[in-house]
């Protein structure tokens, strides 16, 4: 066996001892989030997407939501203070967080960014989420996560 491969998220989560539970899947097997949580066999309601916005302010945000949900950006602006906040745009998110769309995690991006994660994951003991590359989720409970990264909860997604 070759030497695991680390992505920064789990580097940032070894280096302060929070234990998380890692889940691979061959990238082939699963593109989006709803074929990620069924390959892993979890409850899409329990598998986060990390999407990463811009505000009209220039600054950015990273929202958290269920991978079967899409961001409400109207409720997503409120919840940051801002007017107005979409989407960046693939080819700016790897110089912008260091992760390429499809692995990008809330852990371990270049700099920090304000995170909001959608209210429902505190229905759950643990959330997962990418891990750091495409093939690759860690999953963790809402109180670990927050150790890593300040967070707000909010009720951020559109409703059906």
């Amino acid at each position: 066996m070759g030497k695991e491969i680390k992505t920064n998220a789990m580097r940032k989560l070894d280096s302060m001892k929070i234990p998380y539970e890692k889940h691979e899947y061959a990238s082939e097997q699963a593109l989006s989030g709803s074929e990620v949580a069924a390959v892993l066999g979890q409850d899409p309601k329990q598998v986060f997407k990390t999407l990463v916005t811009a505000g009209k302010s220039g600054q950015h945000y990273v929202f958290m939501v269920p991978v079967e949900e899409e961001l409400d950006l109207k409720k997503a602006a409120l919840a940051v203070g801002e007017k107005s906040v979409a989407m960046v745009k693939s080819k700016e998110l790897l110089p912008l967080t260091g992760y390429i769309h499809g692995g990008c995690s809330p852990i371990g991006m270049k700099k920090f960014f304000t995170t909001i994660v959608h209210s429902t994951a505190e229905n759950f003991d643990t959330i997962l989420f990418s891990g750091g590359r495409i093939g690759l989720q860690v999953e963790l409970s809402l109180d670990s996560l927050k150790k890593v990264i300040p967070l707000t909860l909010s009720d951020i997604i559109q409703k059906s």
